[in-house]
């Protein structure tokens, strides 16, 4: 498949569509493209969602320098991407761990950056939904080794948290952080920084309704540990990765082993199709 980033997506077929919700005010054009996207209030704290593709054998990340990121399992596909801008636009918050930030060290997680033949859709949702015309961008990187000068720090465009350890600030500190940066250290000790604690800091540095786990993988299974995923959208891409023995492939969680003692099922509330790639959508129970 080609890099088919400019062209222009498709609608999608709605093969099953979840009744959970409320539907959102989608502009005619996403709505034309997409169909109705329904989301579920916020209770007690804010709903947490994950979009992820994959190929049809599981893996998430060729993880090979220069075909880390999600347009090789997709294959550049202008749909997924159109999928993505729009779970960015209705997100208050994205949080992305340090090897996501690493495979695509350019990016900026917003849906202009993802799509931006769709921008004007995607700020007339966010808009909308009356929102700024960025998420709040978190990074967690418990070592703190993130280069500043990155377009995602130095641009100034985005709001962006780094959620680190005590080290792991210090480390930061040292160097001047750009304005529309802050650091807050949630961590005493080690690297490790659970799940809870990241969203537990979200929640007091900023009201959100929707936070939007984009990954990676082993970040991802930190949430899926502590049960804090409420759904899972999930595109199918039509391809056969392999894998060779050590090759360093992800898959869609690592880090974390959940069956057969504490497997986590969950329900298929929503399917899409285009093409031959499948939009899924997932609902997981709350602990």
């Amino acid at each position: 498949m080609s890099r088919s980033t400019a062209a222009a997506p498709t609608p999608l077929t709605t093969l099953i569509e979840t009744s959970r919700g409320k539907p959102l005010p989608l502009p005619p054009k996403l709505a034309r493209l997409y169909g109705r996207l329904r989301m579920p209030s916020p209770r007690a704290r804010p709903h947490v969602f994950s979009n992820f593709v994959t190929t049809l054998d599981g893996v998430v990340s060729l993880n090979e320098k220069g075909h880390a990121s999600g347009g090789d399992i997709s294959g550049f596909s202008a749909q997924d991407r159109m999928v993505m801008g729009l779970l960015r636009a209705i997100a208050d918050v994205v949080v992305i761990g340090a090897g996501t930030l690493g495979a695509d060290s350019r990016h900026q997680w917003t849906a202009a950056a993802i799509f931006p033949r769709l921008a004007d859709q995607y700020r007339q949702l966010s808009q909308a939904l009356g929102q700024g015309e960025a998420p709040l961008h978190v990074i967690v990187s418990g070592s703190g080794t993130v280069d500043l000068g990155l377009p995602v720090f130095a641009s100034g465009k985005v709001q962006t948290l780094i959620l680190t350890t005590a080290a792991g600030a210090k480390r930061l500190l040292r160097h001047g952080v750009p304005d529309s940066v802050a650091v807050r250290a949630i961590g005493r000790s080690g690297h490790v920084i659970s799940a809870r604690a990241i969203l537990d800091e979200i929640c007091r540095v900023r009201p959100a309704r929707r936070i939007l786990v984009e990954g990676g993988p082993r970040l991802l299974g930190d949430f899926y540990a502590e049960h804090l995923i409420d759904e899972q959208f999930l595109t199918l891409a039509p391809q056969i990765a392999g894998r060779d023995a050590g090759d360093g492939r992800l898959s869609l969680v690592m880090g974390k082993a959940f069956a057969p003692k504490h497997a986590l099922w969950g329900s298929l509330t929503d399917m899409r199709r285009g093409g031959s790639h499948l939009y899924l959508r997932y609902v997981f129970p709350r602990a």
